[in-house]
């Protein structure tokens, strides 16, 4: 990927800012993390109108960093054309990774779209481009909360990467056994790409925990207690999360896990913390 890559393969995902003031703190955040080196960015994907606006300007944004930008395609709410029109574009600018996900509707938004599923999208990027791109799609290893289970989830994973994908980063999760069980099951399948762990810093209780009902995330019930009992105390919070995702994240590496995913948030401080004190 990126020709100055890091001995840990990290990389890093940001979202479209919505204000001048989050772009300015944005760029200060992708100067920062552009210092270790990662392998990629990321950008995530907003459907329809403006959002989709804010995605293509990130992009070039983000690009600038000289760091290899991979944004993130989604089925839903878009047709064939506009990603057509987008996929010249990102080749125009010299982009070469992307992240292809289904997508969630958003509200007030009618149709899904002409393509409903992630490994249809991988599909349609091979048709349009070749392996002009690599592909990253996602991954469950607590299962995708709409799956009827797991073993249909592994499946439709399976189907991803039978359409083309080059590697998978997975939803953040802080149960390395549920890691470690979901690449034993994807490689019993004969999928062989790299499954790249994605983790979430702990920086606020009920931001976390509203994330993790959402996407289908487990947070263990021990550091849930633990967050519980600081309350607003922000500074313990952060101290406490830290040691826990620098333990996870060490473990991960240690089992042999091909790199780390970071869930920026947008934010450097966090997740560069995290990233020095692992191999220390």
């Amino acid at each position: 990927m990126s020709k100055h890559e890091h001995p840990l393969g990290i990389s890093f995902e940001f979202f479209p800012p919505a204000t001048e003031v989050g772009r300015d703190k944005l760029r200060h955040t992708r100067d920062a993390l552009a210092k270790r080196q990662p392998r990629f960015f990321s950008v995530t994907y907003g459907a329809g109108g403006a959002t989709q606006l804010r995605t293509a300007d990130t992009v070039a944004m983000i690009s600038e960093s000289r760091i290899n930008t991979a944004p993130h395609l989604s089925c839903i709410g878009s047709d064939k054309g506009e990603l057509r029109e987008l996929l010249v574009r990102y080749r125009e600018w010299g982009i070469d990774s992307l992240v292809a996900l289904r997508g969630d509707l958003p509200s007030g938004m009618g149709g899904a779209g002409e393509l409903r599923y992630a490994n249809e999208l991988v599909e349609f990027i091979r048709e349009e481009t070749g392996n002009h791109f690599e592909i990253a799609v996602a991954a469950y290893p607590e299962t995708h909360p709409q799956a009827a289970s797991a073993a249909k989830d592994l499946d439709n994973f399976a189907r991803k990467v039978k359409a083309g994908a080059n590697l998978a980063i997975t939803q953040y999760f802080f149960s390395a056994d549920a890691y470690f069980h979901f690449v034993e099951q994807a490689q019993a399948l004969g999928i062989e790409i790299p499954i790249v762990p994605g983790i979430m810093p702990i920086t606020n209780y009920t931001k976390l925990a509203r994330f993790s009902d959402a996407c289908g995330a487990e947070i263990p019930r021990w550091i849930r207690k633990q967050l519980e009992t600081y309350g607003d105390d922000s500074e313990s919070i952060a101290a406490f999360g830290e040691e826990v995702v620098t333990r996870l994240c060490q473990r991960l590496l240690d089992g042999g896990a091909p790199g780390l995913h970071f869930y920026t948030l947008n934010q450097s401080a966090p997740v560069l913390r995290i990233v020095d004190h692992l191999g220390e």
